[in-house]
């Protein structure tokens, strides 16, 4: 056998086995809106996959809402609240786009989650700081065009359809698989 062939077998060898070059890790950020209805938020994103730095499965979602539902939110700022949801309400959800982000830009949405999190009391208002405008911030953290001037900040799913037509780049979900 000449060397050359013993190369180009071992090269399909090292292929076939996975060891020719490590996976690449990544994590896939996914905009989501659920339609009106009892339960909240209506816009949040799913965070999947592995982070380079230290091989961390990533799996978590947060969405920004009111803490408690009343007419209170009609009148004014009430208290806010940062949460995740079950899998049952992202499963009924509309996963509007996707991005995939590296480790920094993780870091910086979980600062950016942490921001909103701790913000002082009350910090949910209908007009100017609802779910729609946590997933604004979100979408600009990742690197992506927004229109803070949008006239769809009470309208989760046309915001966020909204944002994919800003972001040429961004396929339709119905495109691709779910993460």
């Amino acid at each position: 056998m000449t060397r050359g062939l013993r190369l180009i077998l071992l090269s399909l060898m090292l292929l076939c086995t996975g060891l020719a070059a490590p996976a690449r890790a990544e994590v896939v950020v996914s905009f989501y809106s659920h339609d009106f209805g009892d339960r909240f938020p209506h816009a949040f994103i799913v965070m999947k996959g592995t982070l380079d730095s230290n091989g961390e499965v990533v799996d978590a979602n947060y969405g920004f809402t009111a803490t408690s539902i009343s007419p209170a939110i009609l009148l004014g700022s009430v208290k806010g609240k940062v949460e995740s949801s079950e899998p049952d309400y992202i499963a009924k959800s509309d996963r509007q786009f996707d991005v995939t982000v590296d480790d920094a830009t993780y870091a910086r949405l979980l600062a950016k989650v942490a921001e909103w999190r701790d913000r002082e009391q009350p910090s949910y208002s209908l007009g100017k700081r609802n779910c729609v405008h946590f997933v604004m911030e979100l979408a600009e953290v990742v690197g992506l065009k927004v229109d803070r001037k949008s006239k769809l900040f009470k309208k989760p799913k046309s915001f966020l359809i909204e944002v994919r037509g800003l972001n040429p780049a961004l396929t339709d979900p119905a495109a691709t698989p779910a993460p």
